[in-house]
């Protein structure tokens, strides 16, 4: 039965979830067993990319729920882009986990969906059955985004309210607010311990130009669960959508829900 404030619609379309602010949340979940899987995606990613829709496939064919959706001003959720924040964004995740699924959920989060995985685990620690991050990238906009900024662009971003950077990923580049970043300070993670216990896998790849292969071993660092793993792909790229980076995502979960489920998690 779909949420109170989720509007129905066919299986080839996207239904929307109601935000309080009149905001809505594209998203689209299959029903099944405990522990489900939410996809988290990463900067100006949608629900339709290659790994939302691997995942959704196998978890398909494994009999399990899964949801993927899109943050505010990204694919078919309202809003504009520069519009958006990491805390806007943690709250799109944190009212998709509360309104559209039930249960322990397994979250995997690529590239800044790693940064919210890990602020949605931080909100809701009860719900988590395990975390994957993909090329995870909390922190990203202090320090990454930020430090690549010269004098002169951090005046226009101040000035202005906003800066476009080169991407490798978009040729017009992406725009970064000063609300993105200052919105970014009130969110980190990374400088202090993560008190999250539950199993995290993270995978990256080595010859990732976006984010640091370094920046998966300092999360690790920083949780304080026992049970984290990280596999360093040394051909993988930021990416990590090749059909052998998909084989082994799967793989990863396939041993993360046993490991649920022998631990009571799957219910």
């Amino acid at each position: 039965m779909p949420p109170p404030n989720a509007t129905s619609a066919t299986a080839a379309e996207a239904e929307n979830l109601a935000r309080l602010d009149g905001a809505t949340i594209a998203y689209h979940r299959l029903p099944g067993r405990l522990p489900g899987i939410v996809f988290l995606g990463g900067f100006r990613s949608d629900m339709t990319g290659t790994k939302p829709l691997f995942l959704e496939e196998y978890c398909r064919e494994n009999g399990r729920a899964f949801l993927r959706f899109d943050y505010f001003g990204h694919g078919q959720s309202s809003g504009e882009f520069v519009a958006g924040t990491i805390g806007r964004w943690a709250e799109d995740a944190i009212a998709a986990i509360d309104s559209l699924t039930q249960g322990s959920q397994i979250l995997v989060g690529s590239s800044m969906g790693g940064w919210i995985m890990v602020l949605a685990a931080l909100a809701r620690p009860q719900r988590i059955a395990g975390l994957v991050g993909i090329a995870a990238a909390p922190d990203f906009t202090e320090d990454l985004v930020w430090p690549r900024l010269d004098q002169a662009q951090r005046r226009q971003c101040e000035a202005m309210g906003q800066v476009v950077l080169p991407s490798d990923y978009e040729p017009a580049g992406y725009c970064y607010s000063r609300a993105l970043f200052e919105d970014g300070r009130r969110h980190l993670v990374m400088r202090d311990r993560i008190p999250l216990d539950c199993p995290v896998r993270l995978l990256h790849g080595m010859r990732d130009e976006a984010v640091p292969w370094q920046t998966s071993l300092h999360l690790a660092e920083r949780l304080t669960g026992g049970d984290v793993w990280v596999t360093l792909v040394k051909d993988g790229d930021h990416r990590l959508s090749r059909e052998q980076d998909l084989a082994r995502l799967a793989q990863t979960l396939d041993a993360l829900l046993g490991t649920s489920a022998a631990t009571g998690q799957n219910s």
